[in-house]
């Protein structure tokens, strides 16, 4: 049986993971779970599971987690260094979903135990991408994307001789506000934001597709994973989410990877890889989806596209200041402090502000990272 960790457990990811060990339950083995504040749905899945350690990120609600698993044999802690502790446990893939730049250490922790990532976290590579592949290279631990767009390329990859790809393509829904005027963007309220029309997701995750941030966090992601250079990686909106990216070779041929919109077959794949396994998916139906159609992404309107971009030439701690913008941004829309069209704004104002300072520059270690992690933070909070 394979062991796994799941960090993130009562996240979109985390249960769509648990949804595939639920329907192989001869196959996995869940060592520990972490989550954050969803105690009841922490308590449900470890007294169905029986892992080894469960974990709260909240470490005021260590007290309640322990109460209700009193009695079950089951190992229970609180707080960041528990989480880091977790990861560290003996097992053979390491699920990482905990959403935002706090995964990063356990992910990290895990990587130096030897563990095998399930990547689900695109914070990890966008904060900190040359450490983090270069950690993964140095303790020999394949890095699995499970993002379904970096999942789709990893298996229309024939190859890994990358001289003989042309392009790597990133599909985008186009999300929600595909449509709409840069006007009609202006009134956009919380409640339309965390309607995406294909995919599930948590809510700091569906905003970020809305405002197309999440595909530049993808572009960042990609840039790492699949080394063909800025020039090679392109995005294409494709709104009926089937097509989940494509590779386009020297001669001529595309492969592209396709399903339905269920992050529970690139979370399979990524679990058994180099196998397969049945997943608890619909099937897709070609004739019933009846149309796939393409379009350029508007960057005018979505300026997170051009902001990626800039800050993958910028290089150094340009994509960690990109990415902490970020985060604080949207908590600040879905406190609804600030309004919609600000998010992106916060960011661009946030990366000029660091520039002006000084502020950008190479990262060296991890020290490096978290420097520029709580700089853009603080000015992002001023901004907001």
């Amino acid at each position: 049986m394979k062991k796994l960790i799941i960090l993130g457990s009562t996240g979109s990811i985390g249960q769509s993971t648990l949804d595939v060990v639920r329907a192989q339950p001869d196959r996995f083995e869940v060592v520990a779970l972490v989550g954050n504040q969803n105690i009841d749905q922490l308590v449900s899945d470890a007294k169905e599971f029986q892992p080894q350690l469960v974990v709260t990120a909240d470490e005021h609600r260590y007290g309640e987690l322990k109460d209700k698993l009193a009695g079950t044999g089951i190992q229970v802690a609180a707080g960041e260094q528990a989480t880091i502790d977790a990861a560290a446990l003996p097992a053979d893939m390491a699920m990482a979903a905990i959403v935002g730049a706090s995964g990063l250490k356990p992910t990290l922790k895990a990587i130096e135990s030897g563990t095998a990532i399930g990547l689900a976290n695109k914070e990890c590579l966008v904060s900190a991408g040359d450490v983090f592949m270069a950690m993964a290279r140095e303790n020999n631990v394949p890095v699995i994307p499970v993002d379904s767009e970096h999942s789709a390329i990893f298996q229309c990859l024939e190859t890994h001789n990358f001289d003989e790809i042309d392009e790597i393509t990133l599909t985008a829904s186009g999300g929600p506000f595909r449509t709409y005027t840069k006007e009609q963007m202006a009134d956009i309220t919380l409640e339309q934001a965390l309607n995406h029309p294909n995919w599930s997701m948590g809510a700091k995750i569906t905003v970020d597709s809305s405002t197309l941030m999440n595909k530049g966090l993808e572009l960042i992601e990609a840039f790492h994973l699949f080394p063909v250079g800025l020039d090679r990686l392109k995005i294409v909106v494709h709104p009926q989410s089937i097509i989940h990216s494509f590779v386009s070779y020297v001669d001529g041929s595309v492969l592209a990877q396709m399903g339905v919109p269920d992050m529970r077959t690139p979370i399979a794949h990524a679990l058994v890889y180099p196998g397969r396994i049945k997943a608890p998916v619909d099937r897709l139906d070609l004739a019933s989806v009846a149309t796939l159609t393409f379009e350029e992404p508007d960057s005018e309107k979505f300026p997170a596209l051009r902001l990626a971009r800039q800050v993958l030439e910028t290089g150094g701690n340009a994509p960690t200041i990109f990415n902490a913008a970020n985060e604080i941004a949207v908590a600040e829309f879905l406190s609804q402090r600030i309004d919609y069209v600000t998010i992106t704004k916060i960011v661009e104002d946030t990366l000029s502000k660091a520039e002006q300072s000084g502020m950008t520059g190479p990262i060296a270690n991890l020290d490096d990272v978290w420097d520029a992690d709580r700089f853009a933070r603080q000015v992002a909070q001023s901004l907001a």
